[in-house]
């Protein structure tokens, strides 16, 4: 197999596996969804893998200048954090007025999905300290060289791996909503929870310094 193939699938494949555990954008392209369509779901796929993506190549050529920016990656990570907060308690307040169809409070607005996806992932710098690791041992393996051509397919490979990730979020959510009766009803009791845990384990990463920005930075 070339290498160059190599490198697109090791990029597709860690990319799906790694947008497979609960998150906030994964969660929230799901509820879009559920609560708009498939189609404005997609377009906040697409606009959050494309700004993982241009991080990814930041990350491969310019990892130096991003280590430098402690200050600004632990901003990011709070406003990170108040945002899953926020998405939270918006969750509650839509499932305390009850129905399924009430919004989220947050995802509430007129602006394109494909704008949101790409604000709410430029945000989030967890991606940076990953995509680092990961290419750091791609590296090591030989199996991801410092070529254009690599870089071009190994970006190409992560967000239709990201795309498929999240896919399974929003057409399995569409899916269960669709099959089980009165879900719906329990949709943003059960997302609201979601992101409320999704906050508390971040909280205390960042306060225990175990995150994945402090971990970047070697902090202890």
């Amino acid at each position: 197999m070339p290498n160059i193939i190599k490198v697109f699938l090791w990029g597709l494949v860690i990319s799906f596996l790694g947008s497979l555990p609960l998150g906030t954008l994964n969660v929230a392209a799901m509820q879009i969804g559920i609560q708009e369509s498939i189609r404005e779901a997609i377009w906040f796929s697409f606009g959050s893998l494309l700004v993982e993506m241009i991080y990814v190549r930041i990350s491969l050529v310019g990892i130096d200048w991003v280590r430098k920016q402690t200050r600004l990656m632990k901003w990011m990570e709070w406003i990170t954090l108040a945002i899953i907060v926020a998405l939270a308690i918006g969750s509650f307040i839509a499932a305390a007025k009850g129905g399924g169809n009430t919004k989220n409070i947050m995802l509430n607005n007129h602006l394109h999905r494909f704008l949101l996806g790409m604000l709410m992932c430029a945000i989030n710098p967890v991606q940076i300290p990953f995509w680092f690791g990961w290419s750091t041992v791609l590296f090591t393996k030989n199996i991801l060289q410092p070529v254009q051509s690599q870089y071009n397919v190994y970006i190409i490979g992560i967000g239709i791996g990201t795309l498929m990730g999240n896919c399974v979020f929003i057409f399995g959510g569409k899916w269960m909503v669709q099959r089980i009766a009165n879900s719906q009803q329990y949709l943003n009791w059960v997302i609201g929870g979601i992101f409320a845990l999704t906050a508390v384990i971040q909280l205390v990463k960042m306060l225990l310094h175990k995150d994945g920005v402090s971990k970047f930075h070697g902090e202890k």
